[in-house]
């Protein structure tokens, strides 16, 4: 159906108000408009009150000016889709033995249809021949994990809540059965289109999406897409997306603005991917990932991957997504055990010191050995600090670039350009690039500054140790970061034990991690006046003990004893 934006939806007249509008599009000699919708709400859930009004929409033309040629809006396509038959003739026992051995977990809602089996051969998923031809260019061999489960439910049409941890291949895993789906569908016209939508949080991600999409479209004649994201020429994204295009991928502002000026349409889309849909809600996307949600074809497929499990995703896949199959791989949101993890305490005026160290060093036993030194992420608190960092690194002789949002997307992409081919090899960032970067080859991840959460945490080292090579992590940290090495402490435990590690994500979860930090801080700062004052009463919540040092626990240990007595 056609978009119209929020501003515009109470400014219709009373003849389309009572009448019937037909669902159609039109163009003229210049540039498509959208400018006729279906009144009702075709969101899969009927119980929005928002209402569709075309007055403002249509274009305000002379009286002698010629009426535009309507084009009808064809029908999605949803083609009956099935794999080999060697998988057809699965047996229950052997899916599940399938699963077990490639670490996957799938649930549907009770009642609902089985899951379609996993598939380890690209050939037994039964693809469009140019696909599998420019799969094969491209050397990928067997499926991974969620590529081998989450392909076969998107391409038997069933909705999709997707959970891996970073690096695990799913980008793959929806945009090759997104690119079969767009296949199926009639011919997009000059105007027309999309046929397929990917929401991304960052347009690093974006690009990479995007990326790969042309990766497994290129024997395709005639496919076309087109990449929406700020920071870039809106001028050339316009003359794209009215070119018509098959996929568009999209930061959800920049989209939502292509459609408020008309460059668009939602009206044939019929497959919607939200990647990274944590991040999204994280980076306060929510309304206009609900905008484009809200406007879609009553007709269309969702797939929601996220990283993390939160309460937001719940709710957002319980309200968008229809009878989903849920598909998680592996020890979603842990430390991998891929990663060396190491902390080292430091004062804060040591910190960059001891990185200049540590670089320089990995730099020298590199050049010794005849090896190229390794590829670095380090992670840095503020976007100044970032530059300051940098600066310091290339005066010690060191091949570093910053990467940050307040660099332009032209110097952000040249920066992440040097460091995959490998000129640079040391990327100094903020939070941008702690989710959603996927460089091939990151040895060695160093936090200079620790980011407040354990989520965060999880998402910067998992910049190494990627697709089963190792990594290391180094962290150095001062007293105000106690709390979330406690944290840290545990989930290397943990991981060593061979344990699975536990803990909430999402906003809710983030915000009470804050207040037990908050906690845990006053009552060392407590603690701390306690050896001034003299004894006094601390209490100190159970949950809590196991973050304060022996030291800090002796002293509360002769301050109850003080107070008893």
């Amino acid at each position: 159906m056609s978009y119209v934006p929020p501003h515009l939806r109470n400014c219709s007249s009373s003849a389309a108000l009572n009448g019937n509008i037909t669902f159609t599009k039109t163009l003229d000699s210049d540039q498509h408009n959208l400018n006729s919708f279906p009144l009702q709400n075709n969101n899969n859930n009927n119980n929005n009150n928002n209402s569709y009004h075309s007055s403002n929409a249509v274009r305000r033309t002379s009286s002698q000016a010629t009426l535009p040629r309507v084009l009808a809006v064809p029908e999605p396509l949803f083609e009956q889709w099935k794999p080999s038959d060697r998988v057809l003739r699965m047996k229950p026992e052997q899916i599940e033995e399938v699963r077990l051995r490639l670490n996957v977990d799938v649930t549907v809602a009770s009642g609902s249809l089985t899951a379609p089996a996993p598939i380890e051969s690209f050939t037994d998923m039964c693809l469009n021949s140019n696909i599998l031809k420019d799969i094969a260019f491209h050397e990928y061999t067997t499926p991974t994990s969620i590529q081998a489960q989450a392909m076969p439910v998107a391409l038997s049409g069933r909705d999709l809540l997707g959970c891996a941890e970073t690096g695990s291949g799913k980008t793959a895993a929806f945009s090759i059965p997104m690119i079969q789906h767009c296949l199926s569908q009639p011919p997009v016209r000059r105007g027309d289109g999309p046929l397929a939508l990917v929401l991304a949080p960052t347009r690093e991600l974006a690009q990479q999406i995007e990326k790969e999409v042309k990766a497994f479209s290129r024997s395709l004649d005639s496919f076309r897409t087109a990449i929406v994201v700020g920071g870039t020429n809106i001028s050339e994204q316009r003359s794209d997306l009215r070119a018509g295009v098959n996929i568009v991928v999209a930061t959800p502002g920049r989209f939502i603005d292509h459609l408020q000026q008309g460059n668009t349409s939602l009206s044939r889309i019929s497959f919607v991917v939200l990647d990274e849909a944590d991040r999204m809600l994280d980076m306060g996307f929510e309304p206009q990932i609900r905008e484009v949600m809200r406007n879609l074809p009553k007709k269309h497929q969702t797939l929601l991957f996220s990283a993390t499990m939160p309460e937001e995703i719940e709710a957002l896949a319980q309200e968008y997504l229809n009878d989903p199959v849920q598909v998680k791989v592996g020890k979603v949101s842990s430390p991998t055990e891929n990663v060396l993890q190491i902390l080292e305490k430091l004062a804060e005026n040591e910190k960059i010191d001891r990185l200049l160290t540590l670089l320089v060093e990995e730099a020298s036993q590199a050049d010794r050995s005849g090896h190229l030194p390794p590829l670095t992420i380090v992670f840095v608190e503020r976007k100044t600090r970032c530059d300051e960092v940098a600066e310091a690194l290339v005066a010690q002789g060191l091949r570093a670039v910053a990467l940050h949002g307040g660099r332009s997307q032209s110097e952000r992409e040249a920066a992440l350009r040097d460091f995959r081919n490998g000129s640079i090899n040391i990327l100094v960032a903020t939070d941008v690039a702690s989710r959603g970067l996927d460089v091939t080859g990151v040895a060695h991840v160093v936090n200079l500054d620790l980011p407040k959460t354990m989520e965060d945490y999880v998402h910067r080292i998992g910049r190494t140790g990627r697709a089963g090579s190792t990594g290391q992590a180094t962290s150095f940290y001062t007293d105000r970061d106690m709390f979330l090495v406690a944290h840290i402490r545990k989930a290397i435990a943990d991981v060593e034990s061979g344990n699975a590690l536990s803990f909430a994500t999402g906003k809710a979860a983030r915000k009470k991690e804050r207040e037990a930090a908050t906690a845990q801080k006053e009552a060392r700062i407590a603690l701390s006046k306690l050896s001034i004052a003299g004894p006094t009463s601390i209490n100190i919540e159970d949950k809590y003990r196991y973050m304060l040092t022996p030291r800090d626990v002796k002293k509360e240990g002769a301050a109850d004893e003080a107070w008893d007595d």
